[in-house]
């Protein structure tokens, strides 16, 4: 699924905002065991050099001719990019559907191999665990696993980490 557009982002974003709260989905959505596949970000050397250009100017980032004397022998996204576009089709995918209440944080990141201009990235979402919160019932935790590929299928970088979505409301009584 492709990722949407800024303007699209921005109308989903004041419907909600200017609508009663209800989501697609809710903590009871995310069963252990479930696997979403979603995505399919393009990469270009324009938003790669002006990403690493603002947030990590490393020469393999920056400049194909330096990037080719280096160990990753040629220009590719930085790490925090491939994450930032990762959080952009999480978002597109699920996210801005469902009743996020944010995360506590990532425990696990690696990045398995460099992604280039040209790829074209896809995430997999698989549920770990899921629990309601002890501290707050309302709100049910979620533990994901997400592997990046790229076009070729390719591992380009996995994560785990939690999610907190809030409970699906009960039906109210007749």
């Amino acid at each position: 699924m492709p990722c949407v557009n800024d303007a699209e982002l921005w109308r989903r974003y004041a419907a909600r905002m200017n609508a009663p709260r209800s989501y697609r989905l809710y903590w009871e959505d995310f069963p252990v065991g479930h696997v979403m596949d979603f995505g399919g970000m393009p990469v270009s050397r324009e938003a790669v050099v002006a990403f690493a250009s603002q947030f990590d100017p490393q020469p393999f980032h920056l400049d194909e001719a330096a990037a080719r004397e280096t160990v990753l022998g040629g220009l590719c996204a930085s790490g925090w990019h491939v994450c930032a576009m990762t959080m952009r089709m999480m978002c597109d995918g699920y996210l801005l559907d469902a009743a996020s209440q944010g995360s506590p944080g990532i425990d696990a990141l690696r990045w398995h191999q460099p992604v280039r201009p040209g790829d074209t990235l896809q995430v997999r979402m698989e549920i770990l665990e899921a629990r309601p919160m002890n501290s707050k019932p309302h709100i049910g935790l979620v533990r994901s696993r997400w592997a990046v590929r790229n076009q070729r299928d390719e591992t380009v970088m996995t994560m785990e980490g939690w999610g907190m979505f809030l409970r699906r409301p009960a039906d109210p009584a007749p």
